[in-house]
């Protein structure tokens, strides 16, 4: 096991979190860990993340039912990002899309709408 004392976490705690769809390499999205968020991950095989927004750990799925299951965690060569490769149940965008990368850039929808947020939420 790699030393995690040695990943390079942000000014805020934080390490950036990259979803990938384990089968098909599509990237979901991506999110930040805090410390305690990476160690939980690893311990149960369940996502977990420090939400920016609300400043606290987030379960990925816990409201949603939506989680991802962690086959592989890889980080990069400046020990600052990681990519998860997961299996994701349903939807990762909180918006009802199956990855929150659903547009292009000049913002046509070009992702799959898996659920409704409003029967979720």
């Amino acid at each position: 096991m790699m030393d995690l004392d040695n990943l390079k976490y942000d000014d805020n705690g934080l390490i950036a979190a990259i979803a990938q769809d384990n089968k098909t390499g599509e990237v979901l999205m991506v999110a930040y860990m805090n410390e305690e968020a990476l160690k939980l991950t690893i311990e149960t095989g369940i996502a977990h993340y420090w939400s920016r927004s609300r400043q606290k750990l987030w379960k990925k799925g816990e409201s949603s039912g939506h989680m991802q299951t962690v086959h592989e965690m890889l980080i990069d060569c400046d020990m600052d990002a990681i990519v998860m490769k997961i299996e994701q149940e349903g939807g990762a965008c909180h918006t009802g899309y199956r990855s929150c990368f659903y547009r292009n850039i000049e913002g046509d929808v070009v992702g799959e709408k898996v659920f409704n947020p409003d029967e979720v939420y």
